[in-house]
């Protein structure tokens, strides 16, 4: 055998058969025996053979990438996501070319262009909190790239995304709160720009109005960059200066709840005894934490999934755009812990 990358050739060559009979081997056809769609494997493996990726392009006229922006890769939602999304691209044998904004407009569009210049088949996007306008993703879409949109959805018409229930998350969470009796709930909201943080704040105050609770205001408080850092300084200003108090903190998401945690330790006050605390995306370190975080958990992998077979059916043309729903939403589920069980559970 020559030297380089294997062919098809090479593997009919090694094992004196015709070269239809290796290439329908190797995908599976009908009519070509068990034994030796084994043999050709095998023999594929001891070569080092792969596809031509080029020559599949050609032939089917797609470059078998996709690309896949983020606002943060080490963010454990969207790692879960990414899980997901890898897990059917390689099943049905595509690419993924990934890249990460740090939540920065001007990298989110230029991580655009960048993938335009590589031949991609579709785009699976979460957008960054700078964005406000979405001109940048019209664009594409007007050029005919399919996108899919997933956690945080853009004001498009007729875009097609993938969500999940962070209203039923939120109102779940307060209702819970409430259960535990718990009186005077604070939130601290995500930036105000994005609909994940909108539908959770609705829920906070549907789950308050709904069992007969005021809400106030000035127990809102935007939390945009959801650090640790942020969450605490946040929750030390309404200990100090609210009155009455809160008794209880619902966090947009699990590292501002870590930041409430701090400022209560730091403030003397006891959890789940005097303050409660539920965050929202079941990070890994919830269950580190003493005592153990409650928190929403929200279906990363399956959402991964999801977005994915959606978006290769549509650049495979298995379904048609208009028979696919605008938004496709997932449950969530609230995993509680210690930090918010102020009374016992009822049997």
């Amino acid at each position: 055998m020559k030297n380089g990358q294997a062919t098809i050739k090479d593997i009919a060559r090694e094992l004196k058969i015709s070269f239809s009979t290796v290439s329908r081997a190797l995908k599976d056809y009908p009519g070509i025996s068990e034994e030796t769609k084994r043999k050709v494997k095998e023999m594929a493996i001891k070569l080092n053979y792969r596809p031509n990726a080029i020559a599949l392009s050609l032939r089917k006229n797609r470059s078998f990438n996709i690309a896949v922006i983020v606002p943060e890769v080490v963010h454990f939602f969207f790692s879960t996501v990414i899980s997901g999304i890898e897990e059917i691209a390689k099943k049905r044998g595509y690419n993924v070319i990934l890249t990460q904004t740090n939540e920065k407009l001007d990298k989110e569009k230029s991580s655009i262009e960048a993938m335009l210049s590589n031949q991609i088949d579709g785009f699976l996007i979460s957008y960054s909190k700078e964005t406000t306008e979405f001109s940048h993703f019209e664009n594409i879409i007007d050029q005919g790239f399919p996108i899919i949109f997933f956690d945080r959805i853009p004001d498009i018409p007729n875009s097609i995304n993938v969500k999940v229930d962070d209203f039923e998350g939120a109102y779940n969470a307060v209702s819970h709160l409430i259960s535990q009796g718990y009186e005077n709930i604070a939130h601290l909201t995500g930036p105000k720009n994005l609909k994940i943080s909108q539908e959770r704040e609705r829920g906070y105050r549907e789950a308050l109005a709904n069992h007969g609770m005021p809400i106030r205001e000035e127990m809102i408080l935007e939390c945009p960059m959801g650090t640790n850092e942020e969450g605490k300084r946040l929750a030390l200003s309404m200990l100090d200066q609210l009155n009455p108090r809160p008794d209880a903190f619902f966090a947009n998401n699990d590292m501002a709840a870590v930041g409430v945690m701090m400022a209560c330790r730091d403030s003397g006050y006891r959890i789940p005894e005097e303050i409660g605390i539920v965050g929202f995306s079941n990070w890994q370190f919830c269950t580190m934490l003493e005592p153990g975080l409650t928190s929403v958990s929200q279906p990363g992998i399956q959402m991964g999934k999801k977005a994915t077979e959606l978006l290769l059916d549509i650049i495979e043309k298995k379904v048609e755009l208009d028979t696919i729903p605008n938004s496709i939403t997932l449950n969530t589920e609230l995993f509680i812990r210690k930090s918010s069980m102020r009374l016992h559970k009822k049997s």
